[in-house]
């Protein structure tokens, strides 16, 4: 029975909705929620095609929720994290797929960071009403683009529309031997201070298809002991002060190793800041900053170079971030994105494969040491 009110009837997973207004429109709400359920079985009928040929969980799409394998003497690493059409991306200039790939690479860049293995994804979008489903589709072509590159399940996840902007989020399930995450607390004083690639200028389009360094949990795991670490989302040097802070000690920086990305470079040129000032702030790069033992980085810095890993400085137990100039040390301000802060999403930029502009150059906010 259909009350006079206004109701709104949601499926349980396409979230498609309608409205009825009067008594007596039985046969509407019929004709819409039937359309509403075929929409869900087709679209799930084409995803359980899609990820035939992903890694499979015990229990995924289909049921009320995915049940998972663990393997022994491992833990569960999850993590989950958002992107929004005018604050991460611009959904009328950035390719659908371009969106889907970044929001499975930087939950895979925390796995990465947390030292762990990723094994599956949980998948939600928030789709605009126009073309939800076309919307859906083409997302959902980067997530599995990223999922077979990097061997995740699609475990589930949900799909609902509304009148509000195109939203991805992605929560991504992963192992970690037991005991063997690395954290952002366990810098020590004397360690190395490491970044693993080239950092800034993201925002050239770099920051739509991100690379996640999982490449070098399986190179450092049983070779080295990874004392901290944490991935660069936010800024080379905020990120930094974030892990002293969580360490309880500070870092010396030595400006001049600094890996510059040649996108830091070209951005310098149309901002009127200088590459390392991008290389410190300019954020989303997605490399690691890893703390290690001096005997554990000699072992391993020739190994470590060729997979893009240099030394900028060291960890010491005078708190804050310091620059190396000469043979004294001049206080550093961590500078990067803080959320909440709105971005300008009209910034004029090439995306990565040039077809595309990204939004606007994040934010740098300047702020003393945390640690």
């Amino acid at each position: 029975m259909v009350s006079a009110e206004n109701r709104q009837r949601r499926g349980p997973a396409c979230g498609r909705r309608y409205l009825c207004t009067t008594i007596g429109n039985k046969s509407s709400l019929s004709n819409a929620y039937r359309q509403e359920i075929e929409v869900e079985q087709s679209f799930l009928a084409w995803l359980k095609g899609r990820v035939r040929g992903l890694p499979q969980v015990a229990i995924g799409i289909g049921d009320d929720a995915a049940i998972l394998d663990l393997q022994p003497d491992h833990q569960l690493v999850a993590t989950t994290d958002s992107i929004i059409d005018q604050v991460d991306f611009l959904a009328d200039r950035h390719l659908a797929a371009d969106i889907g790939f970044k929001a499975m690479a930087i939950n895979l860049s925390d796995i990465a960071a947390m030292g762990g293995r990723p094994t599956a994804a949980l998948v939600t979008l928030a789709l605009p009403a126009i073309k939800a489903t076309e919307t859906a589709a083409a997302v959902y072509e980067g997530i599995l683009e990223a999922a077979e590159t990097y061997q995740v399940a699609i475990a589930g996840g949900d799909l609902s529309v509304h009148d509000g902007p195109l939203s991805v989020t992605i929560t991504l399930l992963g192992q970690v031997p037991t005991g063997g995450a690395w954290l952002r607390s366990g810098a020590r004083e004397g360690d190395c201070l490491i970044v693993s690639g080239p950092i800034g200028g993201s925002l050239q389009g770099r920051h739509l298809r991100p690379t996640p360094r999982l490449d070098l949990v399986a190179a450092l795991r049983g070779e080295v002991e990874v004392h901290a670490a944490i991935d660069i989302s936010d800024g080379f040097s905020l990120d930094l002060d974030r892990l002293c802070a969580a360490s309880g000690v500070g870092a010396e920086v030595e400006p001049e190793s600094i890996p510059i990305h040649l996108d830091a470079v070209a951005r310098a040129q149309e901002s009127g800041r200088t590459p390392l000032e991008h290389a410190l702030g300019d954020g989303e790069d997605f490399e690691l900053i890893l703390a290690l033992s001096p005997q554990d980085w000699k072992k391993f810095a020739a190994r470590g170079r060729e997979l893009g890993m240099v030394r900028v400085g060291q960890f010491i137990g005078r708190t804050g971030l310091w620059s190396r100039e000469g043979r004294g040390l001049k206080r550093m301000l961590a500078s990067g994105y803080i959320h909440g802060q709105r971005r300008d999403p009209a910034a004029p930029q090439a995306s990565s494969q040039g077809t595309a502009a990204p939004a606007q150059p994040r934010t740098a906010v300047e702020t003393e040491g945390q640690s």
